[in-house]
């Protein structure tokens, strides 16, 4: 891991670690994943709010009032909305990415859950979801929440990870490994 990378990940577990000890102390955990969720939301599928946490040509003032209406439009936490506030005023909005994975974690940690991001060749339905919940629920021992997304090249099949396990059971992994195998029988 590079220095920068390093010291925008302490950055982010310092101002993580705050934020999810004041929401556990004032019993708001779940309004606070409903906060992250939302900010997650919103980094996604803005480029302008990527942009402003991560340019430096904004002023510390316009970051900040951005921020402040932002999360007043988004009816965020005062919690978060304060944390997002202050991250302004000491220009360590860039961190806002690794902070929403920390605190997501932290939550999972909290609730005894595991994330399990699932990509598949096309969208789930609600109940190949639950099936492969309580499938992944089973082997691992905790309830699991699914984080998905969709990569047609995939052609079909899932690619599971689930902490530091992955399972493959995608179409493309087995074309891959039966052209590895007729190349070595050539």
């Amino acid at each position: 891991m590079s220095d920068s990378a390093s010291i925008s990940s302490g950055i982010a577990a310092r101002y993580a670690t705050a934020l999810f000890e004041l929401a556990k102390e004032g019993k708001a955990i779940t309004a606070l994943e409903g906060d992250i969720d939302a900010l997650e939301a919103a980094l996604a599928g803005s480029a302008d709010f990527t942009d402003l946490i991560s340019s430096p040509i904004y002023a510390r003032a316009d970051q900040a009032n951005a921020v402040a209406a932002i999360a007043k439009k988004m009816a965020l936490s005062d919690l978060t909305a304060n944390t997002l506030a202050l991250m302004a005023a000491k220009r360590r909005l860039f961190v806002l990415p690794q902070l929403i994975t920390t605190v997501r974690a932290m939550i999972s940690d909290e609730k005894g859950e595991v994330t399990a991001e699932v990509t598949a060749a096309a969208p789930l339905t609600a109940a190949q979801a639950t099936e492969l919940a309580a499938t992944l629920k089973a082997r691992v021992g905790k309830d699991v929440k699914l984080k998905t997304a969709v990569d047609e090249s995939l052609i079909g099949g899932l690619v599971v990870k689930v902490g530091s396990t992955m399972i493959d059971t995608s179409i493309k992994a087995k074309l891959a490994a039966l052209q590895n195998a007729m190349k070595e029988v050539g």
